[in-house]
């Protein structure tokens, strides 16, 4: 009997171990498994952040069109005496009296005086103007 109890308990003892590698493997696989599952489940929130991080696309600039508008022809006179003078003749005579080209020019005229006193690039000049 003693041969058959040794043979028993070593059955018993392989049986156990079996079990326990059984067992041990099973909770291996679970590991496994919850760490696929895991890591799927990271996949689909980095998937899911990805895609609303993705940059939305602009609407198409609208195309308006802007009517310039057109400046309107203005013309002033001076009248003195019953008589008209044009301010574009004024300057257009302004500048040929000065005699060279000037940035600034600031022209007063005194019907009065019939004169057009004019100051062209800091120098102080006056002319004529002619009201008949």
């Amino acid at each position: 009997m003693a041969t058959t109890k040794k043979t028993e308990t070593k059955t018993e003892a392989k049986a156990a171990e079996k079990k326990t590698a059984t067992k041990a493997a099973a909770k291996t696989a679970e590991k496994k498994t919850a760490t696929k599952a895991a890591a799927k489940t990271a996949e689909k929130k980095t998937a899911t952040k990805t895609a609303t991080k993705a940059p939305a696309k602009k609407p198409a600039a609208k195309k308006t069109t802007t009517k310039k508008a057109t400046a309107a022809k203005v013309e002033v006179f001076v009248e003195f005496g019953g008589v008209q003078v044009s301010i574009d003749e004024v300057v257009k005579n302004v500048k040929l009296t000065n005699g060279k080209a000037a940035k600034d020019i600031t022209v007063y005229i005194k019907p009065e005086e019939s004169k057009a006193y004019f100051v062209a690039d800091g120098e102080e000049k006056e002319m004529d103007v002619f009201f008949c």
